[in-house]
């Protein structure tokens, strides 16, 4: 029995949309039930489409983000004004076009020392989130993409240190001091954050990633596979062509 879910799309703005319509029932859920859920976003270029897509939908249909609290899959170590912070990503495309309170946004101070943002972020999700049995913090939805080595947030491949530490991080999130890609300094949420959310949505998408998705969906070793193979279920939206479950 496959732990996953394949969703396949001709299209990146398919692909937004179908990720867009799947989150807005899922809010609507929470509405109706009364649930706060715990949301983590993550940046990246098919970001700007799921962004711009979701805004749209929830205006049209008029879906309310008030309950929502919003955490980050990882963040740079930059200013939350920086051209590479995924906090003003979303800022920028999702939060001021919906009027998102600030109090429901939980971002991860990059521009503070790696330590005291990895601990800043870790006590504030742990003071908005529910627990499990054993007291680590559980996010109701994580939102990934898929770098073409097949990196999720900020946990490469390659950057050795990231495994080592996250073997022995028992919190959310670790400090990241080598990732391959600039700039190299990133806080991420841990592996095992990641394997205990409630739900972890991946928006794969771009050209140069087919490899890295096969790999993943089989015995591979990528850090997706990873994810995947740790998780009873992880629902997969591609637009990329050729890979089939």
């Amino acid at each position: 029995m496959k732990n996953f879910e394949l969703l396949k799309f001709g299209s990146a703005d398919e692909l937004a949309g179908a990720a867009a319509d799947a989150w807005l029932n899922e809010i609507e859920i929470a509405n109706r039930n009364g649930k706060s859920p715990c949301v983590a976003l993550s940046g990246g270029r098919i970001t700007h489409k799921f962004f711009a897509q979701t805004v749209e939908k929830a205006r049209k249909m008029a879906v309310p983000f008030h309950r929502i609290h919003f955490f980050w899959a990882d963040e740079r170590c930059v200013p939350p004004t920086d051209p590479e912070s995924n906090f003003k990503l979303a800022n920028d495309l999702l939060f001021e076009p919906l009027k998102i309170s600030k109090n429901h946004i939980h971002r991860i101070p990059g521009e503070k020392s790696p330590q005291a943002a990895v601990e800043a972020a870790e006590e504030e999700l742990r003071h908005f989130a529910s627990s499990d049995k054993n007291g680590r913090p559980i996010l109701d939805l994580i939102f990934l993409g898929m770098g073409e080595d097949g990196h999720v947030a900020s946990l490469f491949q390659n950057a050795m240190s990231t495994m080592s530490n996250d073997a022995k991080n028992n919190g959310s999130f670790l400090f990241v001091e080598n990732s391959p890609k600039p700039p190299p300094h990133r806080i991420s949420l841990s592996f095992n954050a990641i394997a205990a959310a409630r739900l972890v949505w991946v928006i794969v998408s771009g050209s140069g990633k087919e490899a890295a998705l096969k790999e993943s969906l089989g015995e591979g070793q990528t850090p997706l596979a990873r994810v995947i193979q740790a998780r009873a279920a992880t629902k997969i939206f591609s637009d990329i062509q050729g890979v089939v479950e």
